[in-house]
């Protein structure tokens, strides 16, 4: 295991402060402004325009039982939080990092809070290449058990985790499978953006705009597996990869092989949560805008689908992962501040 100072790539300005903790009571509803007109404008000026959070990480390289590695981002403090103060983990979302938009804005909350505060990486995901013929996926929800389970044998305080996008997806897996076993590791969870019906996540991406944010994908996925095919000659047909337009057509060759899956479709049938939620019994936000791209609305799930310990929540606007307020170019710290509300409700500081 190493620890070594870390900064994420293009943290963005550090004129803006970060998000102060709000009370329990108060009930966030997101507005969009009137500057960003449609779910795209929502989506993709969040990630590229907006002001971020100064947040500075120490990283940490824990080596996984299957003789791989994977790395972990700290939120650095001025000062120590004490040694009882709540662990935050960030599950990320697909080719994201501690470096993404709303990873900034949750660990500067982490960081005003007094919480530890950590950004795991999926496997390829930190900057270097993993050792296995392997990456990540939808439903690695193994991963994060043995994370959490971890982080959880190593910190005295409370722990909570967030995930957004296909963080929050494995994170909603995890937390349905695990039921009751859940909550003796985590007090309190929060899935953004997550796309729990995989397969009409996989149709939104496959036609129309968005393909723009499919062919963004694509670029640094494809990028990783040419590398894996260096690592490992013939682990999949690379010209049927670097000809995939789609996610499908990428998961068919790579993704679902790669993880054990049939195909594309097992893969996707695997990896939707929207069954599993009746199943929860960790107090658990589920926030999805209903104008995501990445999701239609009519794929969300409805107040009697869900468990009681399922708290649903569903602006007309926000975007895939946006969230954004203010003037141009905007604000990143309501999902901070809807989340750690949400979270902070039932920690039990003891």
């Amino acid at each position: 295991m190493s620890s070594t100072p870390h900064k994420p790539a293009s943290p963005g300005p550090a004129s803006i402060k970060a998000v102060a903790p709000v009370e329990a009571s108060v009930e966030l509803l997101y507005r969009a402004p009137l500057w960003l007109p449609n779910r795209h404008a929502q989506t993709i000026v969040p990630s590229l325009f907006a002001r971020r959070p100064a947040v500075s990480f120490r990283r940490e390289r824990w080596d996984t039982p299957d003789g791989d590695f994977i790395d972990l981002d700290w939120v650095e403090h001025d000062s120590p939080p004490a040694g009882s103060a709540p662990v935050f983990v960030l599950f990320h979302g697909l080719e994201g990092s501690s470096g993404s938009h709303y990873a900034a804005s949750l660990m500067a909350a982490a960081r005003e809070y007094g919480w530890h505060g950590v950004v795991p990486h999926f496997r390829s995901c930190s900057g270097p290449m993993n050792r296995l013929p392997r990456f990540y996926h939808l439903a690695d929800s193994a991963e994060v058990d043995w994370i959490l389970r971890r982080l959880r044998a190593a910190h005295r305080g409370p722990l909570v985790a967030a995930g957004v996008s296909l963080g929050g997806n494995v994170l909603l897996r995890w937390l349905g499978e695990r039921r009751e076993d859940a909550a003796h590791v985590v007090s309190a969870a929060a899935a953004v953006s997550t796309p729990i019906d995989v397969h009409a996540g996989g149709r939104a991406l496959s036609q129309g705009f968005g393909l723009v944010y499919t062919r963004s994908f694509l670029k640094t996925l494809k990028q990783k597996a040419s590398q894996k095919l260096e690592q490992f000659p013939g682990l999949f047909d690379r010209d049927a990869m670097l000809a995939s337009r789609t996610m499908y057509e990428f998961d068919n060759v790579v993704t679902a092989p790669l993880h054990g899956f049939r195909n594309t479709d097992d893969y996707w049938s695997t990896a939707t949560t929207r069954p599993l939620l009746p199943h929860i019994e960790v107090p658990t936000l589920v926030l999805n805008a209903r104008n995501d791209p990445f999701l239609p609305a009519k794929a969300l799930p409805s107040r009697h689908e869900v468990s009681a310990a399922v708290e649903l929540d569903q602006p007309a606007h926000g975007g895939h992962a946006g969230f954004m307020t203010g003037p141009f170019p905007g604000r990143i710290d309501w999902l901070s501040r809807r989340v750690f509300g949400y979270l902070e409700r039932h920690v039990d500081h003891g």
